[in-house]
C-alpha cells in the first residue's frame, strides 16, 4: 500500500492574541479527531503547568476532542440531530476551560485561571475564529489508495 499522509499545519502562532489576555494560561487548536494543530501558553506562567510542552498539548487536544463530541451528542439528544454546539465550558476549582468550533473539523480550547474574565475570553475566541477560521479548519482526510 502506498499513500500520502498530509501533515497538519502548526497554527500555534495564531493563538498569541488569546494567550496575552490576562488570566489566560494556555490555548490549543484541535482537529475533530483529537490531533493537535497548534498550541501556545502565556509568558511568565508559574504553577503546575507553566508551559505546555508538545506531549501535554497532545493530551489536551485529545481531551478537547472527547469533550466536544460529548457536547455534540448531548445537544443532539436534547435538541435534535441538527443542533450545533457553539461553545462548551468546564469550570474547575482552579480555573476554566472554554471550547468553541474553529471552522470545519477543528476546535479551539482555552484554559484560564479563576481571575480571568471568561466573557472577554469567549468574545476574543470568537473574534479569532472569525478572523482566521479558514486557517483553523481541518479538511477531511483523504483515504489512502493502494497501488498495484
Amino acid at each position: 500500500m502506498a499513500g500520502t499522509i498530509a501533515r497538519l499545519p502548526d497554527v500555534g502562532w495564531m493563538l498569541r492574541p488569546l494567550t496575552q489576555i490576562p488570566g489566560v494560561r494556555h490555548a490549543v487548536v484541535v482537529s475533530e479527531d483529537g490531533l493537535r494543530m497548534g498550541h501556545g501558553s502565556a509568558e511568565g506562567l508559574t504553577g503546575d503547568v507553566p508551559q505546555l510542552d508538545v506531549a501535554e498539548a497532545e493530551s489536551l487536544a485529545a481531551a478537547c476532542a472527547a469533550l466536544t463530541v460529548t457536547g455534540q451528542s448531548t445537544a443532539a439528544l436534547l435538541f435534535g440531530d441538527d443542533a450545533g454546539v457553539r461553545q462548551l465550558m468546564v469550570e474547575s476549582d482552579k480555573g476554566f476551560v472554554l471550547f468553541t468550533s474553529a471552522g470545519q473539523g477543528a476546535s479551539l480550547g482555552v484554559a484560564t485561571d479563576m481571575e480571568a474574565d471568561v466573557g472577554l475570553v469567549a468574545q476574543q475566541m470568537q473574534l479569532l475564529v472569525a478572523k482566521i477560521g479558514a486557517h483553523l479548519s481541518s479538511r477531511p482526510r483523504e483515504s489512502m489508495t493502494s497501488t498495484p
